[in-house]
């Protein structure tokens, strides 16, 4: 009977989470290899980086196996972090089409750079 401090994970689980995420990794460049473009790119795209993240995380960095205080003392703050970017993206573009539609600025404007203002520097 081995006790919970000294117990060690198989090494075959290692190994398969370490193929998986090579096919993972396979798949996220065959994306760009396929010239997938659009939204079709950034879900795949992001959907293949959140898989490698939670094998990584769950297997490599041992959370799988801890008790589930620790798992959501660890996991939950992100997820948060993700659904404040969600709804502080969500509330830009709300303003962004309140800016188009009240104020009557151009949809296809293009932002100045230091260049136009200030115009060229002079190569030295």
């Amino acid at each position: 009977m081995s006790s919970e401090a000294g117990q060690q994970h198989p090494l075959g689980i290692y190994y398969k989470v370490w193929v998986l995420l090579f096919v993972l990794s396979a798949c996220s460049y065959a994306v760009d290899f396929f010239d997938v473009q659009g939204a079709m790119r950034w879900t795949l795209v992001i959907l293949f980086m959140l898989l490698k993240a939670g094998f990584i995380i769950a297997i490599f960095m041992h959370v799988f196996w801890e008790r589930m205080a620790l798992a959501c003392t660890i996991l939950v703050p992100p997820v948060l972090l993700l659904f404040l970017i969600y709804f502080a993206a969500g509330e830009g573009n709300f303003v962004q089409e309140n800016r188009f539609v009240y104020r009557g600025h151009d949809r296809g404007a293009v932002a100045l750079g230091p260049a136009d203002i200030h115009g060229e520097e002079e190569a030295h």
